[in-house]
């Protein structure tokens, strides 16, 4: 499905969506009206691609609800994935700066409602709006850290701490505030984000509940030792 085909799906916001757009309460009124006028929002079915390498970036993404995932492909072929994208996110900005195609792509999990900004509201915004600026160049920083990390994860062998520490990502506060502290994910959705069979992301995680880190609930996972998750498998951990 074509990101066309998207927009032509999409609508305004309701109020309890726009509620859960965590940038938008730190801006003036006038700011928001400006944001608002053009915000929409729309559900992409599973498979279907928010983002796709080599087009045009025209607009900045949010998710309301459900689970992206981020990746590419090696000079093989082979998919990538970079990281999974879980309510609270937004993401894109980086492109948007730089003003580039898209280097990835963005493709939906499960049924997920995305919000987008078009690319001159998201520059209106840079130019006009302080608080705008730092929650930008916040989250700049912080995914610059988690790219990082995301190298590290990508040299871990052992199928426990590749779970642990992807599971510590996706719970990331700043970034994916939407989160909080439950993870609606299933275990064939994680396996999709760390590269493992469904079978192995289940014995990785009753290792880790059985280490009081995380506990398996109906529908996901909740976070019991966030700390504990970041570190697991670092020696002395």
């Amino acid at each position: 499905m074509s990101l066309i085909a998207l927009r032509e799906r999409s609508r305004v916001p309701t109020a309890t969506e726009i509620d859960q757009i965590p940038w938008l309460s730190q801006l003036s009124a006038a700011h928001q009206s400006l944001a608002l006028r053009s915000l929409r929002v729309v559900q992409a079915d599973v498979g279907e691609q928010v983002c796709r390498i080599g087009r045009p970036a025209s607009y900045w993404f949010g998710v309301i609800d459900g689970l992206l995932k981020m990746s590419s492909d090696n000079i093989m072929g082979t998919p990538i994935t970079f990281t999974g994208v879980p309510p609270g996110a937004w993401f894109g900005e980086g492109t948007l700066l730089k003003g580039e195609p898209y280097r990835y792509n963005i493709e939906a999990l499960r049924r997920t409602l995305v919000a987008g900004v078009p690319v001159e509201v998201f520059h209106d915004l840079l130019e006009q709006s302080l608080p705008f600026n730092r929650f930008v160049l916040n989250q700049l920083n912080e995914r610059l850290g988690q790219f990082i990390a995301a190298r590290e994860i990508d040299r871990i062998n052992d199928p426990d701490s590749r779970v642990a520490r992807n599971l510590s990502a996706l719970f990331h506060p700043v970034l994916y505030p939407g989160v909080g502290e439950v993870l609606r994910i299933t275990q064939q959705e994680l396996g999709y984000l760390v590269g493992l069979s469904r079978q192995r992301v289940n014995e990785a995680l009753k290792v880790l509940q059985a280490r009081a880190l995380i506990r398996i609930e109906y529908g996901g996972l909740r976070v019991l030792d966030l700390a504990g998750l970041r570190c697991y498998g670092s020696p002395g951990s």
